[in-house]
């Protein structure tokens, strides 16, 4: 007997309303509260970049996943059909192919496209190398922050005050930072995604990335590159502060190391220790 049912529409329709509530769900009460938060202009750009994702892909998932629900449930051998019976021949459907390609190539070129914007927008926090493709702010009232890795902890350098150097790591709120990330030995990534930034530490690299503080705020730094046997320890913790408390903890800082800061390697983008003998 011939199935006269409109399966395709009652699909479509129950594709539709199911695809508009999951999606204002994804996109109006899940994304907002996603890592890494909105604490710098970085990090509010990644979650609105996750929102996007979300957005678009909820309703290609939930085509997919609804599809098979209803082949599974609707097309199910039920107790009394004949086994051995066939369904129809199935030719093929040029319309639902052209649109396929015309739905799934749209949303690839747009991603694409949504993608290099934003990146070149902000920076997007990741690390782009010495020459990064855009800067970020005013290069006349940006901070500095030199990030030094090393097995198995990671050190600051602050060259517009002196070139301090320290296990601490302060950035005044409201302010654009040029993190200059490199390594004494192995690989590292410095990653304090709380800021939206991560960048790999390469030794004799020098990989800048930016980042718009807000508010005070406390974060955390990880390591995110495996390095070493005390990789999982390779962490810690660093403050937005505001910018009167960030000019006080510097002048400290100055005060506090000045004895040790004229005996560092002058200032430079990256730094070759002389290799000691094994046990030297």
């Amino acid at each position: 007997m011939q199935d006269n049912t409109p399966h395709f529409r009652r699909l479509a329709l129950l594709w539709v309303v199911s695809s508009i509530v999951l999606t204002a769900i994804v996109v109006f009460v899940l994304a907002p509260g996603m890592p890494p938060g909105n604490g710098t202009v970085q990090a509010s750009g990644q979650v609105v970049d996750n929102t996007v994702l979300l957005g678009l892909s909820t309703p290609v998932a939930l085509g997919v996943l609804l599809c098979l629900g209803y082949c599974l449930i609707v097309f199910r051998e039920r107790p009394g059909d004949d086994p051995h019976l066939e369904g129809p021949a199935i030719r093929g459907n040029s319309s639902i192919q052209m649109w396929w390609l015309v739905v799934t190539t749209t949303l690839v070129l747009f991603l694409a496209a949504f993608g290099s914007i934003e990146l070149l927008k902000d920076g997007a926090g990741g690390g782009q190398g010495p020459n990064p493709l855009s800067v970020v702010g005013n290069p006349k009232s940006t901070l500095q922050v030199q990030v030094i890795a090393q097995q198995w902890q990671f050190t600051y350098r602050y060259p517009q005050y002196g070139g301090f150097e320290t296990n601490k790591l302060e950035i005044p709120a409201n302010t654009t930072v040029e993190f200059h990330v490199t390594s004494l030995d192995v690989i590292h990534s410095f990653w304090a995604y709380q800021l939206g930034v991560k960048a790999d530490a390469n030794p004799g690299q020098d990989n800048i990335a930016y980042v718009q503080t807000k508010a005070p705020m406390n974060f955390a730094v990880h390591c995110a590159e495996l390095c070493g046997v005390w990789h999982g320890y390779m962490f810690d913790s660093g403050k937005v502060v505001p910018k009167t408390e960030f000019a006080s903890w510097v002048t400290q800082q100055r005060k506090y190391f000045s004895p040790e800061t004229h005996l560092l390697t002058p200032y430079r983008h990256t730094y070759f220790p002389a290799p000691q003998r094994r046990g030297g």
